[in-house]
């Protein structure tokens, strides 16, 4: 049986849409392990592709075990699973509530684990995984909080945007009074809760990260069917099928525990995930679920950053500072942007 002309311009269609998703996503993937062994390959100094097998394999090479196997694969590994929390968070948000400025960044979630975990260390002197869980307790509950403040007869994304900067304004405000009466032996370790970085990074610093995407990716993931769908608003969703309470509830606990995790692990490195997102929409041109492409841009961000801050700026900066100065043009145009379009005619 022969398909329509049009039946079947509409199936080459969806074909040629899939095929173009599937080559995008895979140059992306391409890219991000370019980029990976970039960093393993060339710092300071060059070590030789041989010798950064050998190690990764675990062979003990003179110069190469240490500077590649302790130095720079901790900062890769922990980039590229920080990247991918703060894609998949971010990108999350901002399609559950069809705004861009909807990022963790902006509604106060990182600025409640940096709060929590800056108070854990300077004002009960703690240390190691428990700071972790603290903040990401924090994020979990400034979460709910900025939630449930902006709800009314349903949460409007605006409404939630505004409660959020509120709130984060609050948090920062509270995470400098407390710098300003820290010691000086507790300043440098809470100061990454303020800029985000990965100096100092351990592979055992990769765990938690693992489990949370492994966890909260997964999640997210299950739902992406549905989150797609509420992009054409809670009522068209619910009438498609999707119940808009549960898997909002399900997506704003999976994004959170993903953003809380990695600040956690590596700080609130600014504007990853407020940038992954719209460079994954630009890119894949609405072609499908913008999660995997924005985390693998959010990888890409935060490994690329890193290596910046290092290597080809005049002095070191932590990836935070980089990436905060590419977000901030880029939120100042959205803003412009946003603020034409609502006084245009």
């Amino acid at each position: 049986m022969l398909l329509s002309p049009t039946l079947d311009s509409i199936i080459d269609n969806r074909r040629r849409r899939a095929r173009r998703r599937s080559l995008v996503i895979g140059v992306l993937a391409v890219l991000l392990v370019a980029m990976f062994a970039l960093t393993l390959l060339l710092g300071q100094s060059f070590t030789p592709p041989e010798d950064v097998i050998r190690v990764l394999l675990g062979e003990q090479v003179a110069g190469a075990s240490f500077t590649v196997g302790q130095l720079r694969l901790p900062r890769a590994v922990l980039s590229i699973l920080a990247g991918l929390s703060f894609g998949l968070g971010g990108v999350a948000f901002q399609i559950m509530l069809r705004n861009p400025l909807a990022s963790p960044d902006i509604i106060g979630i990182s600025s409640g684990a940096s709060a929590a975990a800056v108070f854990a260390i300077v004002v009960l002197s703690l240390k190691g995984p428990l700071v972790s869980v603290i903040a990401v307790a924090a994020g979990l509950g400034v979460a709910l909080l900025v939630y449930a403040l902006s709800f009314r007869n349903g949460v409007a994304g605006m409404r939630l945007i505004l409660v959020g900067i509120g709130v984060s304004a609050m948090l920062d405000s509270f995470i400098a009074y407390v710098l300003s009466r820290a010691p000086a032996w507790t300043l440098q370790e809470a100061m990454r809760w303020l800029t985000g970085s990965v100096n100092g990074a351990q592979l055992s610093d990769a765990l938690p990260l693992v489990l949370a995407v492994v966890a909260f990716g997964g999640l997210l993931a299950s739902r992406a069917r549905d989150l797609d769908a509420l992009k054409l608003g809670d009522d068209t969703a619910a009438a498609l099928g999707v119940g808009v309470v549960r898997t909002r509830v399900m997506v704003i606990v999976a994004a959170v525990g993903m953003i809380a995790s990695a600040t956690a692990v590596a700080g609130p490195i600014a504007f990853v995930a407020f940038l992954s997102g719209p460079i994954a929409a630009r890119i894949m041109e609405n072609n499908g679920s913008l999660l995997i492409p924005s985390a693998l841009i959010g990888a890409m961000l935060v490994l690329a950053g890193d290596y910046c801050g290092q290597f080809l700026l005049p002095s070191r900066y932590p990836v935070g500072v980089v990436t905060g100065a590419l977000g901030a043009p880029y939120l100042i145009f959205l803003i412009v942007r946003a603020n034409r379009t609502a006084n245009s005619p």
